[in-house]
């Protein structure tokens, strides 16, 4: 790895550390200084070592090291020479009661480094203008990034920091293999910086209040992580002061920016403040970065692994389509979250349920409210008694056993509750695009769609029947089991989910050994999870129009529009629906 910019000893010693000049120091007996030095390097060793592998713990990374530094040889050397270490040995040689773990957080310390978040302009310094120089050397070109480097700096140096890292010089960006590294690791080294300055070119000090809301800063890709990383961030202006002179330690407990960022952004400082990556509800951060735009078109995709917590290769030159492909297969395969699957717009060539733009995330999700605590009872007591209960409990037991969605090879296997189609007609007149058109769809058991779509549609009826068969399908959610210990976990909680309690169904066999549970007593309990699941799947939902191929598997027909369906009578469509895990290419 390449080296980073260490700023220099700017700061006094740390607090709490006595030299031989202050008062009651005396000079431990039997110990030399070069005794004390050997002992002091031994333990200064293994704390850089302790420190740079525990910052990076959340780092699937073989070969955890901090953003770039050199390696810990020479983070060793250059502690070593710091005033730091020399209070350490004089410390050591006064006091007996010097424990490891002071010298230990001393080191930490003095580790800590700032990072700088911005917006690439013009001519950047590269690791190769600056590799074996000082930053301030006079030969270095004084202008362009070279100034704006030199600032970000000075602003680190004053702040407290020996150490800062800067995206444009701390990587080789002629090391494919240093560029997999830093595009796997970037969140992580974001999240462990002890702060992170944020320049805005375009906010200059005169800029009145939205000035940060208006930045351009706001709209590029890589930022995002960036800004929902770091534990601190500061924002400062063109001029290198405070963006609106806000001396608030911490910009993101600052409540007027973090308002301007949600203007901006869509993202609220609860979010922002308690974010963690996660896989889960990935559509919510897809959302959040769908309005966002990249130099290289690869980078909408990689700027979002750290985000979605995903580690995958670079392969610059695959393009955005496979990018973003190979990303949201990743989260479907692993998580079993299906919620990217929700957009409306153009389908990627890598899969047909996947869009091939992050732009297609831009609309809201397909979020129909919930029904009601207080409407569900009456209908499910009104249920109890009748033939519904058995039909319930044998839906319950046939969706329970169904298998999570796989996705591999660019082929998904979803599970999902199938209504064959009988009827598609276009509709005349139709207030759409001239190059889209709008059909309605009849299907076994639905109520009648509307579906407006680029894509030509065969038209047919009963009387004029067609050899291609269409379904509509409603992709499974496993959380309407209401299964103990399955809680939709929230984005923003800093507790480890264990695969019992999120993402891995439980046996079958853990409440009932099969069968009817009804037929063989079933709990009053189970029983109204059976009925409630009756309930909730005659309301309105999110569907998706398939096409079967002449292989045998199916293609989604992407559409301008979300597909609201509705079961006609959720008690009788038993026979009208087929629950089975549908491939689709």
């Amino acid at each position: 790895m390449s080296d980073q910019n260490q700023l220099g000893d700017s700061r006094s010693g740390p607090p709490h550390i006595k030299t031989p000049n202050e008062p009651n120091a005396t000079e431990r007996p039997g110990r030399s200084r070069g005794k004390i030095s050997q002992f002091l390097g031994k333990v200064t060793n293994g704390a850089i070592k302790k420190v740079s592998r525990s910052n990076l713990k959340d780092s699937r990374s073989r070969d955890p090291v901090l953003p770039n530094v050199d390696r810990e040889e020479t983070q060793i050397g250059t502690f070593k020479m710091s005033t730091q270490y020399k209070e350490l040995v004089s410390s050591t040689i006064t006091h007996v009661d010097l424990h490891i773990e002071h010298i230990e957080e001393v080191v930490k310390k003095y580790l800590q480094y700032a990072m700088l978040s911005h917006r690439w302009e013009g001519r950047e310094p590269l690791l190769q203008d600056i590799q074996g120089k000082c930053v301030y050397d006079s030969e270095l070109d004084p202008v362009g990034g070279m100034t704006k480097l030199r600032s970000f700096c000075k602003t680190a140096r004053d702040a407290g920091y020996n150490w800062a890292w800067s995206d444009t010089c701390c990587i080789d960006k002629s090391s494919n293999v240093e560029v997999q590294e830093s595009v796997n690791s970037m969140f992580v080294w974001y999240h462990h910086s002890a702060l992170t300055i944020v320049y805005l070119s375009d906010v200059p000090p005169s800029s009145k209040s939205g000035g940060l809301a208006k930045s351009a800063w706001n709209t590029r890709g890589w930022t995002f992580q960036e800004f929902v990383a770091p534990k601190v961030i500061l924002f400062y202006q063109n001029n290198w002061t405070l963006y609106r002179n806000d001396h608030t330690p911490n910009h993101k407990d600052s409540i007027a920016i973090m308002q301007e960022i949600k203007d901006a952004t869509g993202i609220d400082r609860p979010a922002v403040v308690a974010f963690r990556p996660s896989m889960h509800n990935a559509r919510e951060k897809l959302h959040w970065a769908s309005t966002r735009v990249t130099t290289r078109q690869e980078d909408i995709a990689y700027s979002l692994f750290g985000v979605l917590d995903v580690r995958l290769r670079v392969d610059y030159g695959e393009k955005q389509d496979k990018a973003l492909g190979r990303l949201l297969q990743e989260i479907v395969a692993r998580s079993g979250d299906i919620s990217s699957l929700d957009w409306v717009g153009t389908p990627s060539e890598f899969n047909s349920c996947l869009p091939a733009s992050i732009t297609s995330y831009e609309a809201p999700p397909c979020q129909l409210p919930p029904l009601p605590e207080e409407e569900i009872q009456p209908s499910v007591s009104s249920l109890r008694k009748t033939a519904a209960a058995d039909f319930a409990s044998d839906l319950y037991t046939l969706l329970r056993n169904t298998s999570a969605p796989r996705f591999a090879a660019q082929r998904l296997h979803l599970p999902c509750l199938a209504f064959n189609v009988t009827e598609v007609r276009r509709r005349m007149g139709s207030l759409t695009p001239e190059s889209h058109l709008t059909y309605e769809v009849k299907t076994d058991g639905l109520h009648d769609l509307l579906i407006t779509t680029a894509e030509t549609l065969v038209q047919f009826w009963p009387a004029r029947p067609t050899e291609r068969k269409f379904v509509v399908i409603r992709p499974w959610d496993r959380s309407l089991l209401e299964l103990p210990g399955f809680s939709t976990p929230s984005n923003y909680k800093n507790n480890a989910e264990s695969e019992e309690d999120y993402g891995t169904p439980p046996s079958p066999s853990d409440d009932w050994s099969g069968g009817s549970p009804v037929k063989q007593g079933m709990p009053d309990l189970i029983q109204s999870r059976a009925l409630r699941l009756l309930v909730r799947l005659g309301q309105p939902f999110g569907a998706f129009l398939l096409a079967q191929q002449r292989s045998g598997e199916y293609k989604r027909i992407a559409t301008d529009y979300d597909i609201i369906g509705q079961i006609q009578d959720v008690v009788s469509v038993g026979d009208l629906m087929d629950i089975r895990t549908i491939e689709i290419l």
